[in-house]
């Protein structure tokens, strides 16, 4: 019974998946454009700390420290992005979400199904090109210090992108206008995920509430797994205590996904909010 049903979920995800890398790939281009975005960053922030860190080191970072760091993040950010907020939030605003609410399968598993395939496409026209760049022309060594842990960091990452996203596009079952808020949750979620600056150069009792919250565990913990070292809040933790925390940390969010996905449910009219 367990089989038959881990076989079924196994072939809607596949399919799910690969009908999401078709739809995006006759778009492939674009993603092509946004090539260029990361090394761009990349460069500016090379610019900017080399300048900075030119007679030392700032939060424990050196120079080399802080390049390799962004070119991690700026790499994560390919095998991440997530779209579920805007994706749910346009579907309930439009009523379309009654085709996937009387569907068998959660609007949840199928939206990450979706994520599934359109990283695939992703992983193949966007990281493995700027990987490249990054590799021989910036000279960033971009190879994991811990490979499984690095691997496992990234893939619980993945899910926590997700979760948060998907929190947010929830919203839209209490909320008429969303796009306000949407912003300013989006950009205050890359300021304390770490995907702008390392965490540690945040004072310390910021770097408290940081420990705390979810968003570290998108951006700055894979990245520091990435590394081989981990601190904030003035805690050190061994890599597989922070991933551990990290796992953790997924499993709750997305239990609290699937809770408030439920409860906007009750809430929805078919016709749109």
């Amino acid at each position: 019974m367990i089989q038959k049903t881990a076989s079924k979920y196994f072939a809607i995800t596949r399919a799910v998946a690969f009908a999401t890398y078709k739809e995006w790939a006759a778009y492939r281009t674009h993603a092509m454009v946004s090539i260029l975005v990361g090394p761009t960053y990349f460069l500016v922030q090379s610019f900017i700390w080399r300048s900075v860190l030119a007679a030392g080191s700032i939060g424990g970072f050196t120079l080399n420290q802080m390049l390799t760091y962004f070119g991690i993040t700026a790499l994560l950010h390919y095998l991440t992005m997530d779209f579920a907020d805007w994706n749910l939030q346009m579907l309930i605003h439009t009523g379309k979400f009654l085709t996937f609410a009387l569907r068998p399968v959660s609007h949840i598993y199928f939206a990450l199904s979706q994520k599934l395939g359109h990283r695939i496409l992703g992983f193949l026209f966007e990281f493995l090109p700027v990987y490249l760049i990054f590799l021989f022309v910036f000279k960033i060594n971009l190879f994991p210090a811990r490979p499984f842990w690095s691997l496992l960091s990234l893939i619980l990452g993945f899910l926590m992108v997700f979760f948060v996203n998907y929190s947010l596009g929830v919203t839209a079952f209490w909320l008429i206008k969303t796009s306000g808020i949407r912003r300013v949750f989006l950009l205050l979620r890359d300021i304390c995920s770490g995907a702008l600056f390392p965490l540690m150069l945040f004072p310390p009792i910021l770097q408290k509430a940081l420990f705390i919250l979810p968003f570290q565990f998108m951006s700055y913990v894979p990245a520091r797994v990435f590394i081989g070292s981990y601190e904030l809040a003035g805690l050190t933790l061994s890599i597989p205590a922070i991933v551990g925390l990290q796992a953790a940390a997924t499993f709750i969010m997305g239990i609290a996904t699937v809770f408030f996905a439920r409860a906007g449910m009750r809430r929805f009219t078919g016709v749109g909010v």
